[in-house]
């Protein structure tokens, strides 16, 4: 699980700094590698580890669930006022902070259903959000770059439609990686059996999803689109389903929820990215029984991605290395590597991780202390 979360991060960090094309003006590995990718891994294990800490929660009930879900409200309250205070910073990137936290807040009432009604849920957000975020778009307002405190208060429509349903991260459809990662972090993935049907299932999923939506296009699909936008062309419109679009998929046709590009948060897209991050899981998974050892470094960042992601995008901040992206990207990776494996040492959590679950155990412990648990006053005795 860290492994794969440590992944996540740095497949957003190369993301940010290094080129999507060569001088070739084709797809960079790193871009075919992780261009929506890693952020759908990060949302999906966010899922995962939702799972974990509401376990208890999911089984007993009553004010354990009250507790559970407070909790997790609060977490998310935290991350979206963390990711709004990190956008004053200038940066040549997109914040996922603000969107995570609303995918946390939207999360809070599938906390004590069933296992199969979440599947039914990541399957209903990954194919009705974008249907609802494509209906409303031309009713809603224009997104900004990332909001800010200040967009709360003085563009509030702004501040919701863009968190919900037009931003990069909408949180609406990206909803469908947390229901998903929820069913997942249910199954016993400590099992050899669970971790290859992780890794097929996912793997056929994502297969299932980019044929897909090659068929469409590779029937009326490609030319409904071009019908659909006189100004494009067929090079343009296959650059947009390599790169995706500068700001949001075109509402002139339904068309266009047939492409499966970077970050266009298409059925086919979620559901492709969905497979991909399952499978990287499962395979992560798989490779820990043998060589756990040595995903350390990969599985010690990942414990402290709050912080790390941060303090990312803090140095993309400073404009520090901008024209030596490769020298940049890898001075970061190996000072975040031995900073997290010394934390890790010391038994430490990471800062924004601590301060974080101290608040979130803080909104839990006020509800479970007016319902104190009869099994421990019991022992007590």
């Amino acid at each position: 699980m860290d492994a794969a979360r440590g992944l996540a991060l740095f497949g957003m960090m190369a993301i940010h700094l290094l080129p999507a094309s060569g001088e070739d003006v084709e797809p960079t590995l790193t871009w075919l590698l992780f261009a929506g990718k890693a952020a759908a891994l990060f949302a999906l294990l966010a899922g995962v580890t939702l799972a974990f800490t509401t376990r208890r929660a999911r089984t007993e009930g009553g004010h354990f669930l009250t507790a559970a879900r407070r909790s997790v409200a609060a977490r998310a309250g935290l991350v979206t006022a963390l990711g709004l205070a990190i956008a004053y910073v200038d940066m040549d990137a997109f914040i996922i902070l603000a969107y995570y936290g609303a995918m946390f807040l939207l999360a809070v009432p599938l906390l004590g259903v069933s296992t199969r009604t979440l599947l039914v849920a990541a399957a209903a957000f990954a194919l009705l959000g974008p249907i609802l975020m494509q209906g409303l778009r031309d009713y809603l307002p224009a997104p900004g770059f990332d909001p800010t405190f200040s967009t709360v208060f003085t563009e509030p429509g702004v501040f919701l439609s863009q968190l919900l349903l037009t931003g990069t991260y909408p949180a609406i459809p990206w909803l469908a990686y947390i229901a998903a990662g929820l069913a997942i972090g249910r199954m016993s993935l400590d099992r050899p059996r669970v971790q290859l049907v992780l890794l097929g299932s996912g793997a056929a999923l994502a297969a299932a999803a980019w044929f897909g939506s090659r068929l469409l296009l590779a029937g009326p699909g490609f030319d409904r689109l071009l019908a659909s936008e006189p100004d494009l062309s067929p090079d343009d419109l296959q650059g947009i389903l390599v790169w995706g679009t500068d700001e949001y998929l075109p509402t002139s046709s339904w068309w266009w929820l047939s492409i499966a590009a970077p970050h266009s948060t298409t059925p086919f897209d979620l559901l492709h990215t969905i497979g991909v991050a399952t499978a990287v899981l499962g395979a992560m998974l798989l490779v820990s029984r043998f060589a756990g050892k040595a995903l350390l470094l990969l599985s010690a960042p990942g414990r402290m991605t709050l912080t790390l992601y941060c303090t990312h995008l803090l140095f993309l901040g400073t404009g520090a290395l901008a024209d030596l992206p490769v020298i940049s990207l890898w001075l970061q990776i190996t000072a975040f590597v031995i900073f997290a494996v010394i934390w890790q040492r010391a038994g430490k959590q990471g800062p924004l991780e601590k301060l974080v679950s101290r608040g979130a155990a803080s909104a839990r412990d006020s509800v479970l202390r007016r319902h104190p648990d009869p099994r421990s006053a019991k022992r007590g005795r």
